[in-house]
């Protein structure tokens, strides 16, 4: 078992939203579901936490109520080999509500923050040519969604 696990607190669609992320993260599952009981703070039955998993890390996402928002002082970062991963990944979690943010960065219609990086943007802004790794930098801080040839053009000048 992890030592460590992200615990995302939703006011009353958690399960909803486990259940969208199941749905986009094709490895996804839902290892247990407790449920809110009789006199309990919301309606019987409604979901209290469900632990899931996305690529073997494992979450717990509560229903809290709405005292607490999501803020991107916390994303979560997907790791991608290719632009169609990029693709795959930007559209479905900026699907109905969603929004695109600067530099890789984005919201889902729960108000999640992720980053969507393919591993090429770290190769190319970690070379030890500091022009072109800059280029990349300044490249990569000019759009939304990733686009891997707009950096490898700005790589090579």
């Amino acid at each position: 078992m992890q030592k460590i696990t992200p615990f995302l607190w939703f006011d009353n669609n958690a399960e909803e939203a486990v259940n969208f992320y199941a749905s986009v993260f094709r490895d996804a599952k839902i290892n247990s579901i407790s449920r809110y009981s009789e006199g309990m703070p919301m309606p019987a039955g409604t979901a209290l936490t469900i632990d899931f998993e996305l690529f073997g890390q494992r979450f717990t996402a509560l229903n809290a109520g709405p005292m607490y928002k999501f803020t991107e002082a916390i994303s979560f970062v997907v790791h991608c080999k290719d632009q169609e991963e990029v693709d795959y990944y930007w559209d479905k979690l900026t699907a109905d509500g969603g929004m695109e943010q600067p530099c890789s960065w984005l919201k889902d219609k729960y108000g999640l923050s992720w980053q969507i990086v393919p591993d090429a943007l770290i190769k190319l802004m970690s070379d030890k040519d500091a022009a072109k790794a800059q280029r990349v930098t300044m490249a990569m801080m000019q759009m939304k969604k990733i686009i891997i040839a707009d950096l490898e053009t700005a790589y090579n000048g």
